[in-house]
Protein backbone atom coordinates (compact mmCIF):
# COMPACT_ATOMS: atom_id res chain seq x y z
CA UNK A 1 0.00 0.00 0.00
CA UNK A 2 1.98 3.33 -1.33
CA UNK A 3 1.94 6.23 1.16
CA UNK A 4 -0.48 8.37 -0.10
CA UNK A 5 -3.35 5.62 0.27
CA UNK A 6 -2.01 5.07 3.50
CA UNK A 7 -2.37 8.68 4.56
CA UNK A 8 -6.03 8.82 2.70
CA UNK A 9 -7.10 6.42 5.30
CA UNK A 10 -6.07 7.56 8.22
CA UNK A 11 -7.25 10.82 7.54
CA UNK A 12 -10.67 9.69 7.13
CA UNK A 13 -10.54 6.98 9.84
CA UNK A 14 -12.10 9.25 11.85
CA UNK A 15 -15.34 9.35 9.30
CA UNK A 16 -15.30 5.95 9.24
CA UNK A 17 -15.88 5.76 12.65
CA UNK A 18 -18.75 8.16 12.36
CA UNK A 19 -20.74 6.43 9.69
CA UNK A 20 -19.68 3.14 11.48
CA UNK A 21 -21.70 4.78 14.92
CA UNK A 22 -24.71 6.15 12.84
CA UNK A 23 -25.82 2.21 12.51
CA UNK A 24 -27.40 2.54 16.40
CA UNK A 25 -29.81 5.05 17.50
CA UNK A 26 -27.60 7.45 18.67
CA UNK A 27 -26.30 10.70 18.02
CA UNK A 28 -22.20 11.53 16.71
CA UNK A 29 -20.18 14.29 18.73
CA UNK A 30 -19.63 16.45 15.65
CA UNK A 31 -17.16 18.27 17.25
CA UNK A 32 -14.36 15.52 17.89
CA UNK A 33 -14.16 14.87 14.52
CA UNK A 34 -11.07 15.82 12.37
CA UNK A 35 -9.38 15.88 8.93
CA UNK A 36 -12.06 17.85 7.16
CA UNK A 37 -10.96 20.11 3.91
CA UNK A 38 -10.76 23.74 5.67
CA UNK A 39 -13.59 25.24 3.49
CA UNK A 40 -16.31 23.27 4.90
CA UNK A 41 -18.44 24.15 7.29
CA UNK A 42 -16.13 24.18 10.81
CA UNK A 43 -18.47 23.16 13.58
CA UNK A 44 -17.95 24.90 16.90
CA UNK A 45 -21.29 23.63 18.89
CA UNK A 46 -23.40 20.55 19.09
CA UNK A 47 -26.51 20.22 20.86
CA UNK A 48 -29.37 17.74 20.88
CA UNK A 49 -33.10 18.80 21.44
CA UNK A 50 -35.26 16.37 22.36
CA UNK A 51 -38.99 17.50 21.78
CA UNK A 52 -41.17 15.19 23.88
CA UNK A 53 -42.55 18.00 26.27
CA UNK A 54 -42.96 21.16 23.92
CA UNK A 55 -40.34 23.26 21.89
CA UNK A 56 -37.45 24.48 23.73
CA UNK A 57 -37.51 28.11 25.60
CA UNK A 58 -35.24 29.70 22.85
CA UNK A 59 -37.77 29.09 20.02
CA UNK A 60 -38.92 32.65 18.74
CA UNK A 61 -41.89 34.06 16.90
CA UNK A 62 -41.25 36.14 13.87
CA UNK A 63 -42.74 39.37 16.45
CA UNK A 64 -39.95 37.67 18.67
CA UNK A 65 -41.84 36.39 21.23
CA UNK A 66 -41.20 33.03 22.68
CA UNK A 67 -43.74 30.08 21.41
CA UNK A 68 -44.10 28.56 24.32
CA UNK A 69 -45.77 31.93 25.79
CA UNK A 70 -47.60 32.00 22.31
CA UNK A 71 -48.93 28.73 22.73
CA UNK A 72 -50.49 30.11 26.50
CA UNK A 73 -52.01 33.19 25.26
CA UNK A 74 -53.82 30.64 22.43
CA UNK A 75 -54.91 28.45 25.24
CA UNK A 76 -55.84 31.57 27.55
CA UNK A 77 -57.95 32.72 24.35
CA UNK A 78 -59.68 29.23 24.02
CA UNK A 79 -60.94 29.44 27.03
CA UNK A 80 -62.50 32.64 27.06
CA UNK A 81 -65.71 34.36 25.77
CA UNK A 82 -64.04 34.57 21.76
CA UNK A 83 -62.45 31.49 21.28
CA UNK A 84 -59.94 31.32 18.46
CA UNK A 85 -60.06 29.12 15.65
CA UNK A 86 -59.40 25.35 16.23
CA UNK A 87 -56.68 25.54 13.58
CA UNK A 88 -54.91 28.19 14.84
CA UNK A 89 -53.16 29.05 18.90
CA UNK A 90 -52.06 25.90 20.75
CA UNK A 91 -54.02 23.16 18.15
CA UNK A 92 -51.91 24.55 15.73
CA UNK A 93 -48.47 24.19 17.97
CA UNK A 94 -49.54 20.77 18.99
CA UNK A 95 -50.31 19.34 15.64
CA UNK A 96 -46.94 21.06 14.85
CA UNK A 97 -45.39 18.88 18.01
CA UNK A 98 -47.16 15.75 17.14
CA UNK A 99 -45.76 15.54 13.73
CA UNK A 100 -43.75 12.00 12.42
CA UNK A 101 -42.50 9.94 15.21
CA UNK A 102 -38.73 10.52 16.27
CA UNK A 103 -38.63 13.12 19.02
CA UNK A 104 -35.11 14.44 19.06
CA UNK A 105 -32.81 16.64 17.14
CA UNK A 106 -29.08 17.53 16.72
CA UNK A 107 -28.49 20.85 16.52
CA UNK A 108 -24.96 21.25 15.11
CA UNK A 109 -23.76 25.23 14.98
CA UNK A 110 -20.82 26.11 13.03
CA UNK A 111 -19.19 28.72 10.46
CA UNK A 112 -18.18 29.22 6.96
CA UNK A 113 -16.26 31.63 4.10
CA UNK A 114 -18.66 33.96 2.10
CA UNK A 115 -18.34 37.56 1.35
CA UNK A 116 -19.84 40.45 2.51
CA UNK A 117 -21.67 43.62 0.40
CA UNK A 118 -18.52 44.92 -0.38
CA UNK A 119 -16.38 41.69 -1.67
CA UNK A 120 -14.69 41.23 1.09
CA UNK A 121 -14.38 38.16 2.45
CA UNK A 122 -16.16 37.01 6.03
CA UNK A 123 -17.07 34.04 8.06
CA UNK A 124 -20.64 33.76 8.55
CA UNK A 125 -22.06 31.33 11.16
CA UNK A 126 -25.11 28.92 10.92
CA UNK A 127 -26.89 26.08 12.36
CA UNK A 128 -27.66 22.53 10.61
CA UNK A 129 -30.53 20.51 12.09
CA UNK A 130 -30.10 16.52 11.89
CA UNK A 131 -32.33 13.53 13.01
CA UNK A 132 -31.03 10.92 15.53
CA UNK A 133 -29.49 7.95 14.18
CA UNK A 134 -30.17 8.61 10.55
CA UNK A 135 -29.03 9.91 7.43
CA UNK A 136 -31.30 12.61 6.58
CA UNK A 137 -33.88 11.89 3.83
CA UNK A 138 -33.15 15.59 2.00
CA UNK A 139 -31.78 18.71 3.02
CA UNK A 140 -33.85 21.85 3.04
CA UNK A 141 -32.20 25.18 2.67
CA UNK A 142 -34.29 27.54 5.22
CA UNK A 143 -33.76 31.43 5.19
CA UNK A 144 -34.97 32.85 8.29
CA UNK A 145 -37.79 35.43 9.27
CA UNK A 146 -36.75 38.76 10.36
CA UNK A 147 -34.92 39.24 13.97
CA UNK A 148 -34.11 41.60 16.38
CA UNK A 149 -32.11 40.14 18.83
CA UNK A 150 -29.24 38.02 18.37
CA UNK A 151 -30.42 35.58 20.64
CA UNK A 152 -32.95 34.94 18.32
CA UNK A 153 -30.43 34.05 15.28
CA UNK A 154 -30.53 30.53 13.95
CA UNK A 155 -26.80 29.56 15.80
CA UNK A 156 -28.51 31.12 19.32
CA UNK A 157 -32.13 29.29 19.15
CA UNK A 158 -34.27 27.03 17.85
CA UNK A 159 -35.62 27.42 14.47
CA UNK A 160 -39.65 26.45 14.57
CA UNK A 161 -38.85 25.03 10.78
CA UNK A 162 -36.88 22.44 12.90
CA UNK A 163 -40.15 20.09 13.65
CA UNK A 164 -39.53 18.46 10.00
CA UNK A 165 -36.71 16.81 10.85
CA UNK A 166 -38.68 14.66 13.10
CA UNK A 167 -39.78 13.76 9.48
CA UNK A 168 -36.68 12.76 8.72
CA UNK A 169 -35.46 15.69 7.10
CA UNK A 170 -32.43 17.94 7.77
CA UNK A 171 -32.07 21.85 8.12
CA UNK A 172 -29.49 23.97 6.92
CA UNK A 173 -30.34 27.61 8.29
CA UNK A 174 -27.71 30.49 8.16
CA UNK A 175 -27.63 33.31 10.36
CA UNK A 176 -26.96 36.30 7.99
CA UNK A 177 -25.00 38.76 7.81
CA UNK A 178 -25.04 40.96 11.03
CA UNK A 179 -25.53 38.02 13.17
CA UNK A 180 -24.16 35.42 14.82
CA UNK A 181 -20.60 35.72 14.72
CA UNK A 182 -20.86 38.84 12.74
CA UNK A 183 -23.25 40.70 15.29
CA UNK A 184 -20.80 43.19 15.81
CA UNK A 185 -21.60 44.39 11.74
CA UNK A 186 -24.73 46.18 10.69
CA UNK A 187 -27.40 43.61 9.05
CA UNK A 188 -27.72 44.80 5.12
CA UNK A 189 -32.20 44.18 5.39
CA UNK A 190 -33.63 43.05 1.88
CA UNK A 191 -30.45 43.54 0.32
CA UNK A 192 -31.36 40.28 -2.15
CA UNK A 193 -28.25 39.33 -3.73
CA UNK A 194 -25.67 39.40 -0.70
CA UNK A 195 -28.42 37.93 1.36
CA UNK A 196 -29.03 35.17 -1.38
CA UNK A 197 -25.18 34.50 -1.90
CA UNK A 198 -24.69 34.17 2.08
CA UNK A 199 -27.03 31.48 2.38
CA UNK A 200 -26.13 29.68 -0.69
CA UNK A 201 -22.24 29.70 0.30
CA UNK A 202 -23.81 28.18 3.48
CA UNK A 203 -25.70 25.29 2.04
CA UNK A 204 -21.84 24.75 -0.67
CA UNK A 205 -19.98 24.74 2.38
CA UNK A 206 -22.30 22.13 4.31
CA UNK A 207 -22.88 19.64 1.03
CA UNK A 208 -19.47 18.90 1.39
CA UNK A 209 -19.32 18.28 5.39
CA UNK A 210 -22.55 16.27 5.05
CA UNK A 211 -20.80 13.43 2.82
CA UNK A 212 -17.90 13.83 5.01
CA UNK A 213 -18.92 12.79 8.61
CA UNK A 214 -21.67 10.15 7.28
CA UNK A 215 -24.34 12.34 6.92
CA UNK A 216 -25.47 12.88 2.99
CA UNK A 217 -28.78 12.79 2.30
CA UNK A 218 -30.53 9.84 0.45
CA UNK A 219 -31.84 12.52 -2.02
CA UNK A 220 -29.37 14.99 -3.56
CA UNK A 221 -31.34 17.42 -4.67
CA UNK A 222 -32.67 20.39 -2.24
CA UNK A 223 -35.67 21.84 -1.02
CA UNK A 224 -35.67 25.52 -0.42
CA UNK A 225 -37.97 27.09 2.80
CA UNK A 226 -38.64 30.85 4.12
CA UNK A 227 -41.02 32.91 5.56
CA UNK A 228 -41.67 36.67 5.89
CA UNK A 229 -37.73 38.10 4.89
CA UNK A 230 -36.94 34.36 4.77
CA UNK A 231 -40.15 34.08 1.80
CA UNK A 232 -38.68 36.31 -0.22
CA UNK A 233 -35.07 35.60 0.59
CA UNK A 234 -35.62 32.00 -0.52
CA UNK A 235 -37.21 33.29 -4.03
CA UNK A 236 -34.13 35.13 -4.23
CA UNK A 237 -32.20 32.28 -3.32
CA UNK A 238 -33.84 30.48 -6.08
CA UNK A 239 -32.82 32.76 -9.10
CA UNK A 240 -29.68 32.70 -8.22
CA UNK A 241 -29.11 28.82 -8.30
CA UNK A 242 -31.22 28.58 -11.82
CA UNK A 243 -29.27 31.29 -13.13
CA UNK A 244 -26.37 29.75 -11.99
CA UNK A 245 -24.84 33.10 -10.40
CA UNK A 246 -23.01 32.30 -7.34
CA UNK A 247 -19.67 33.62 -5.69
CA UNK A 248 -16.41 33.30 -8.00
CA UNK A 249 -14.75 30.52 -5.76
CA UNK A 250 -17.86 28.31 -6.23
CA UNK A 251 -19.17 26.95 -9.94
CA UNK A 252 -21.26 24.35 -8.85
CA UNK A 253 -24.43 22.68 -9.57
CA UNK A 254 -26.88 23.10 -7.25
CA UNK A 255 -30.88 20.95 -7.64
CA UNK A 256 -33.40 22.38 -6.22
CA UNK A 257 -36.48 20.03 -5.86
CA UNK A 258 -39.45 22.23 -4.60
CA UNK A 259 -39.95 25.51 -3.06
CA UNK A 260 -41.86 26.90 -0.12
CA UNK A 261 -41.79 30.65 0.38
CA UNK A 262 -44.80 32.07 2.67
CA UNK A 263 -45.64 36.19 3.39
CA UNK A 264 -42.50 37.45 1.66
CA UNK A 265 -41.76 41.27 0.96
CA UNK A 266 -41.34 40.16 -2.93
CA UNK A 267 -41.91 43.76 -3.70
CA UNK A 268 -40.18 45.96 -1.26
CA UNK A 269 -40.55 49.03 -2.68
CA UNK A 270 -44.72 48.68 -3.21
CA UNK A 271 -44.07 47.37 0.86
CA UNK A 272 -42.23 50.82 1.58
CA UNK A 273 -44.72 53.15 -0.47
CA UNK A 274 -47.64 51.55 1.38
CA UNK A 275 -46.15 52.98 4.83
CA UNK A 276 -46.47 55.82 3.43
CA UNK A 277 -49.50 56.33 0.71
CA UNK A 278 -51.35 54.84 4.13
CA UNK A 279 -49.68 56.85 7.03
CA UNK A 280 -49.97 53.01 8.62
CA UNK A 281 -46.32 50.84 9.51
CA UNK A 282 -48.42 47.83 10.95
CA UNK A 283 -44.81 46.59 11.61
CA UNK A 284 -42.76 50.42 12.65
CA UNK A 285 -39.20 48.88 13.17
CA UNK A 286 -39.62 47.54 9.44
CA UNK A 287 -39.13 51.40 8.86
CA UNK A 288 -35.89 51.97 10.33
CA UNK A 289 -34.59 48.38 8.97
CA UNK A 290 -35.65 48.76 5.01
CA UNK A 291 -34.24 52.25 5.37
CA UNK A 292 -30.83 51.26 6.97
CA UNK A 293 -30.83 48.01 4.84
CA UNK A 294 -31.02 50.14 1.48
CA UNK A 295 -28.02 52.73 2.72
CA UNK A 296 -25.87 50.78 4.75
CA UNK A 297 -26.01 47.61 3.03
CA UNK A 298 -26.55 48.90 -1.01
CA UNK A 299 -24.29 52.09 -0.55
CA UNK A 300 -26.80 54.84 -1.67
CA UNK A 301 -25.65 58.40 -0.97
CA UNK A 302 -28.81 58.89 1.67
CA UNK A 303 -28.18 59.76 5.61
CA UNK A 304 -30.65 58.05 7.99
CA UNK A 305 -30.96 61.86 9.86
CA UNK A 306 -32.60 63.04 6.67
CA UNK A 307 -35.00 60.08 6.22
CA UNK A 308 -35.78 59.20 10.14
CA UNK A 309 -37.31 61.73 12.61
CA UNK A 310 -34.38 62.61 15.22
CA UNK A 311 -35.75 60.69 18.18
CA UNK A 312 -35.85 57.50 16.13
CA UNK A 313 -32.78 57.97 14.88
CA UNK A 314 -30.52 59.00 17.86
CA UNK A 315 -31.82 55.03 19.79
CA UNK A 316 -31.26 52.85 15.94
CA UNK A 317 -27.82 52.23 17.52
CA UNK A 318 -29.29 51.20 20.49
CA UNK A 319 -32.45 49.07 19.93
CA UNK A 320 -31.76 48.15 16.54
CA UNK A 321 -28.11 47.67 15.46
CA UNK A 322 -26.79 46.46 19.14
CA UNK A 323 -29.29 43.06 18.52
CA UNK A 324 -29.97 43.47 22.05
CA UNK A 325 -34.08 43.64 21.21
CA UNK A 326 -36.67 41.60 19.70
CA UNK A 327 -38.28 42.86 17.00
CA UNK A 328 -41.50 42.70 19.59
CA UNK A 329 -39.36 44.61 21.85
CA UNK A 330 -38.25 47.70 19.57
CA UNK A 331 -42.15 47.85 18.35
CA UNK A 332 -42.92 48.38 21.90
CA UNK A 333 -40.31 50.80 22.35
CA UNK A 334 -41.44 52.74 18.76
CA UNK A 335 -45.21 53.30 20.64
CA UNK A 336 -46.20 54.36 17.22
CA UNK A 337 -47.90 53.04 14.26
CA UNK A 338 -48.25 56.43 12.20
CA UNK A 339 -45.31 56.77 9.45
CA UNK A 340 -45.24 59.92 9.56
CA UNK A 341 -44.29 59.89 13.94
CA UNK A 342 -41.42 58.08 12.16
CA UNK A 343 -40.30 59.31 8.99
CA UNK A 344 -38.99 63.24 8.13
CA UNK A 345 -41.37 65.50 6.00
CA UNK A 346 -38.77 64.74 3.24
CA UNK A 347 -39.25 61.18 3.43
CA UNK A 348 -42.90 61.41 3.67
CA UNK A 349 -42.47 63.22 0.24
CA UNK A 350 -42.73 60.77 -2.57
CA UNK A 351 -41.20 63.30 -5.17
CA UNK A 352 -38.16 64.29 -3.15
CA UNK A 353 -34.74 63.46 -4.93
CA UNK A 354 -33.60 61.48 -1.89
CA UNK A 355 -36.86 59.20 -1.64
CA UNK A 356 -36.40 58.58 -5.72
CA UNK A 357 -32.89 56.94 -4.98
CA UNK A 358 -34.61 54.82 -1.82
CA UNK A 359 -36.60 53.88 -4.14
CA UNK A 360 -34.73 52.92 -6.92
CA UNK A 361 -32.38 50.78 -4.35
CA UNK A 362 -35.49 48.82 -2.62
CA UNK A 363 -36.84 48.19 -6.61
CA UNK A 364 -33.56 46.67 -7.34
CA UNK A 365 -33.71 44.30 -4.06
CA UNK A 366 -37.61 43.46 -5.21
CA UNK A 367 -37.20 39.80 -6.30
CA UNK A 368 -40.11 40.48 -8.89
CA UNK A 369 -38.47 43.50 -10.49
CA UNK A 370 -36.20 40.94 -12.14
CA UNK A 371 -36.78 39.71 -15.72
CA UNK A 372 -37.18 35.95 -14.54
CA UNK A 373 -39.55 33.25 -14.34
CA UNK A 374 -39.21 30.49 -11.87
CA UNK A 375 -38.75 26.82 -13.33
CA UNK A 376 -38.55 24.82 -9.68
CA UNK A 377 -42.02 23.56 -8.29
CA UNK A 378 -43.23 26.58 -5.80
CA UNK A 379 -45.69 26.76 -2.87
CA UNK A 380 -46.86 30.28 -2.24
CA UNK A 381 -48.71 30.93 0.72
CA UNK A 382 -49.87 34.85 1.95
CA UNK A 383 -52.64 36.10 4.53
CA UNK A 384 -54.74 38.88 2.85
CA UNK A 385 -55.05 39.92 6.43
CA UNK A 386 -51.24 40.12 6.85
CA UNK A 387 -50.68 43.13 9.10
CA UNK A 388 -46.46 43.34 8.67
CA UNK A 389 -46.13 42.10 4.92
CA UNK A 390 -49.30 43.71 2.86
CA UNK A 391 -50.69 41.33 0.76
CA UNK A 392 -50.10 43.58 -1.90
CA UNK A 393 -46.70 41.49 -2.66
CA UNK A 394 -48.75 38.26 -2.85
CA UNK A 395 -50.39 39.60 -5.81
CA UNK A 396 -47.77 41.43 -7.12
CA UNK A 397 -45.82 37.96 -7.43
CA UNK A 398 -48.37 36.35 -8.86
CA UNK A 399 -49.13 39.04 -11.54
CA UNK A 400 -45.38 38.50 -12.33
CA UNK A 401 -44.60 34.60 -11.91
CA UNK A 402 -47.60 33.91 -13.67
CA UNK A 403 -46.35 31.54 -16.06
CA UNK A 404 -43.97 29.80 -13.19
CA UNK A 405 -45.05 26.80 -11.90
CA UNK A 406 -46.48 27.67 -8.43
CA UNK A 407 -49.24 26.56 -6.09
CA UNK A 408 -50.98 29.54 -4.59
CA UNK A 409 -52.44 29.53 -1.22
CA UNK A 410 -53.73 32.88 -0.09
CA UNK A 411 -56.38 33.40 1.93
CA UNK A 412 -57.66 35.10 5.49
CA UNK A 413 -55.40 33.52 7.58
CA UNK A 414 -55.09 36.19 10.18
CA UNK A 415 -52.01 37.70 11.13
CA UNK A 416 -48.43 37.68 10.18
CA UNK A 417 -47.73 35.68 13.22
CA UNK A 418 -50.12 33.35 13.17
CA UNK A 419 -50.34 32.69 9.37
CA UNK A 420 -45.50 31.73 9.79
CA UNK A 421 -47.38 28.53 12.09
CA UNK A 422 -49.91 27.74 9.39
CA UNK A 423 -47.40 28.06 6.85
CA UNK A 424 -44.80 25.54 8.48
CA UNK A 425 -47.37 23.17 8.95
CA UNK A 426 -48.49 23.57 5.36
CA UNK A 427 -45.38 22.49 4.84
CA UNK A 428 -45.16 19.35 7.01
CA UNK A 429 -48.68 18.40 5.17
CA UNK A 430 -47.43 19.03 2.10
CA UNK A 431 -43.98 17.10 2.66
CA UNK A 432 -46.11 14.03 3.86
CA UNK A 433 -48.56 14.21 0.95
CA UNK A 434 -45.27 13.85 -1.50
CA UNK A 435 -43.74 10.96 0.43
CA UNK A 436 -47.06 9.26 0.11
CA UNK A 437 -47.64 9.81 -3.43
CA UNK A 438 -44.06 8.57 -4.17
CA UNK A 439 -44.42 5.08 -2.40
CA UNK A 440 -47.05 4.03 -4.49
CA UNK A 441 -44.78 4.56 -7.67
CA UNK A 442 -42.09 2.74 -5.71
Amino acid sequence: MDMRRKYAILLLLPVLLTACKFGREESVDFTQITGLDSTMFRVVAQHEVDLENGFPMNCYLPDGMRINEYEEQAEEANMGPRKTSSVTGAAIVQSLLDWGNGKKVIEVVGTYPSIDQLGNDVTLSGKVMLPVGRRPKRMILVSHYTVGSNMEAPSNAFSLEGVLVKMGYGLVIPDYLGYGVTVDKIHPYLVMDITALNVIDMWLAVRPWLKAVGMEPEQEDINLMGYSQGGATTMAVLRMIELAFSNPKHKEYIPVHRVFAGGGPYDVKATYERFVTTDTAGYPVAVPLVLQGMIEGYGIDVKMEDMVQPWLCEKIDDWINSKRYTTGQINSFIKTRRTHDLLTPEAMQQSSEKVAELYKAMTDNSIISYDWQPEAPIYLMHSIDDETVPYTNAVNAKNKWRNANIEYNFGHYGTHVRTCLRFIYSVQTLLEQEEKERGQYE
